[in-house]
């Protein structure tokens, strides 16, 4: 071939965004396709890393000196993103010359704006989905009306999904979040207009709504799980982080991890995002220092003040670190069960590294992917809050204990969901298949 498709990614700026987006972008890359990766001129200025093979481009969020938090308040940032960002996304593509020098652009679902930007140059749009279609399939029912807000019954039936209740729906739902939900819903009113649409998950997690929502939307392809290939498939030894993070891990805790027995360690991480309130670090904090098991928490800088005055962050039961590289932890032998927010990018981690979980929600999808994770994929168990939303120190430690002192049915379920992630990015499988024949459209769109 003379030349090679180029494709521009353009990713949400968050963590949990980019990371997947960038992951398939290796994938891509490794069949020959171009790669240019397009944030914020915010967000650029806040990476610690990016590949060198991969360019990167900027758009302006309306907020380049500060972003979210100069725009003071979620719906300002994005209606002037919304404004801001299609025009200088235009200017990029005009930069790149178009149809002439970029073949495709791979969107965040999000960035509903972007499929009409994209066709106004004459260049195909791929839509990428960056949450899992049980949560996708609850939006996007609330975008064709048929689940009405606010809910008014206590359980919910949609095609091809289990049983819902009201803790399993995502948190937008609910309180003072409908401005999060007018925006997640958002992403399917330009859906039929990508040529493809992209989910980062694969066929046999998602198996039964897969079926169904290809007849919905014809182009709907799995290509996940997005994680890097030393952790999944081995087939690329050096592809062992994602290769873009905001935060700097710190490396010694897999030093501490090394002196600790089999399967010892309860790791416990709440992502980029969550922040819990003073109470419930408290909690957290009491459950594993009386739990038996050794922990390793990691506690952001932005939420160190939370933790109880004499919690002492280095002991020889315990380790807190600011940041660490999760998939390096879960990977570690150490491990034996993972305390976690059940965002999707870390519930397909601890799926793809074979962990059984601990699921504490906080907010967004992750209600509903702790109800996948305890009771359809039955990877773990689901810590029950209070009345006051507060995951108390009994109730925490013994869902711990279940998992790290018995229940082989999690260890063994999570090994099994180990399996069938490798199986679909190795040659032949359901993801691989699809990433192929979407390279292979490149070629020829």
């Amino acid at each position: 071939m003379a030349t090679r498709a180029h494709c521009l990614v353009l990713a949400y700026p968050a963590q949990g965004h980019i990371n997947p987006m960038l992951q398939f972008s290796k994938l891509l890359e490794r069949q020959g396709v171009r790669i240019t990766l397009v944030t914020t001129r915010f967000y650029y200025n806040n990476l610690q890393t990016v590949p060198p093979s991969i360019a990167l481009e900027t758009i302006s969020d309306g907020f380049d000196n500060g972003g979210p938090k100069e725009a003071g308040g979620f719906k300002p940032y994005l209606e002037r993103f919304w404004e801001v960002g299609p025009l200088t996304f235009s200017e990029l593509l005009e930069k790149h010359g178009g149809s002439k020098h970029v073949d495709c652009v791979v969107y965040d679902s999000f960035f509903s704006w972007a499929p009409e930007v994209a066709k106004r140059f004459g260049i195909v749009g791929a839509a990428y989905l960056t949450q899992n279609m049980a949560v996708n399939s609850i939006y996007y029912h609330v975008h064709l009306g048929k689940l009405q807000v606010p809910l008014k019954q206590h359980q919910f039936s949609l095609p091809a999904m289990p049983k819902l209740y009201l803790q399993d729906m995502p948190s937008f739902f609910f309180g003072e979040d409908f401005t999060f939900l007018d925006f997640v819903v958002s992403q399917f009113s330009s859906i039929h207009k990508a040529d493809w649409i992209l989910c980062n998950t694969f066929y046999d997690l998602d198996k039964e709504i897969a079926d169904w929502i290809v007849k919905v939307w014809p182009q709907f392809k799995t290509i996940g799980p997005n994680i890097p290939s030393f952790f999944l498939d081995k087939q690329w030894e050096d592809d062992q982080d994602y290769g873009v993070t905001e935060f700097k891990s710190e490396e010694h805790c897999m030093e501490w991890l090394d002196e600790k027995p089999k399967g010892s360690v309860v790791y416990v991480s709440f992502g980029s995002m969550a922040s819990f309130g003073e109470e419930q670090m408290e909690e957290i904090a009491w459950c594993l220092r009386e739990c038996s098991s050794y922990f390793l928490w990691v506690v952001r800088a932005s939420e160190e003040t939370k933790l109880p005055k004499d919690f002492e962050r280095k002991t020889e039961k315990g380790l807190v670190v600011k940041w660490c590289s999760q998939l390096k932890v879960l990977a570690h032998e150490a491990v034996g069960c993972f305390v976690t927010h059940c965002g999707w990018n870390s519930t397909l981690e601890t799926l793809c590294l074979g962990v059984p979980t601990v699921a504490v929600p906080y907010w967004s999808d992750q209600n509903t992917n702790a109800k996948l994770v305890s009771e359809v994929w039955k990877t773990g168990t689901r810590a029950v809050v209070d009345e006051k939303k507060v995951v108390r120190r009994e109730t925490l430690k013994h869902c711990i204990n279940e998992i790290m002192n018995g229940c082989r049915e999690m260890k063994n379920n999570a090994i099994q969901w180990r399996s069938l992630a490798v199986r679909a990015v190795t040659e032949g499988g359901s993801s691989y298949e699809n990433i192929k024949e979407f390279v292979n459209n490149l070629w020829h769109s």
